[in-house]
Parts: structure tokens; C-alpha cells; sequence
């Protein structure tokens, strides 16, 4: 059963920042696009590239080995939108990100 898990404080992504973080043995890519905070698996399809290390334009997010571009929110490839990598939910209490695992 999925349960919200603590991941980062509010206070560890200004607004266009990517991280990586791990919880429960697993990478997970966290972004503050705005204020709103959204996560995806860190792992790009195409040749499993860190999501988090890459660059966060709006809602976009750009893998840093070969410019594969997803929407954070969605998780679709912008080329092609059948293709997506998985997203989670993420909610904010008391100034602390949690993710949904």
C-alpha cells in the first residue's frame, strides 16, 4: 500500500530546481516548479539518464545525457506522449515535501 513518504524540506528546491533524492532504495526526481512540487523516477527511458541532474525550464524537464525533454506534471515525453516515465504524488506539510511511494 502507497503511503506519503518525507523526502526534502520546502526549503531545498528554490523555484526551477531538479534534485535527486533516495528513499526506500530508490532514486527519486523532485521539482519546485513555481512553489508546486512534483517527482518522477529519476531514470530517463532512453538510456536511463539522472532526471534530477537535468534542466528544469516550466513544467519541462531536459536529461542531462541526451536531451530527452518529459513534463514533470504529466510525465509525457514532449516528442511523443505515449511514452512517459512514472510520476508521483507529492503533497507540502509543515515546510516538508512528501512523496507518495
Amino acid at each position: 500500500m502507497a503511503e506519503f513518504v518525507e523526502v526534502a524540506a520546502v526549503s531545498d528546491l528554490k523555484s526551477g530546481d531538479a534534485k535527486t533524492v533516495e528513499v526506500k532504495g530508490m532514486q527519486i526526481a523532485l521539482y519546485n516548479v513555481n512553489g508546486n512540487f512534483y517527482a518522477s523516477t529519476n531514470v530517463c527511458p532512453h538510456r536511463s539518464g539522472p532526471l534530477g541532474e537535468g534542466m528544469l525550464d516550466g513544467e519541462v524537464i531536459t536529461c542531462p545525457l541526451h536531451g530527452w525533454q518529459f513534463n514533470v506534471k504529466s510525465g509525457e515525453y514532449v516528442v511523443v506522449p505515449a511514452i512517459k516515465i512514472e510520476t508521483y504524488e507529492t503533497k507540502i506539510e509543515n515546510g516538508k515535501v512528501f512523496v507518495k511511494l
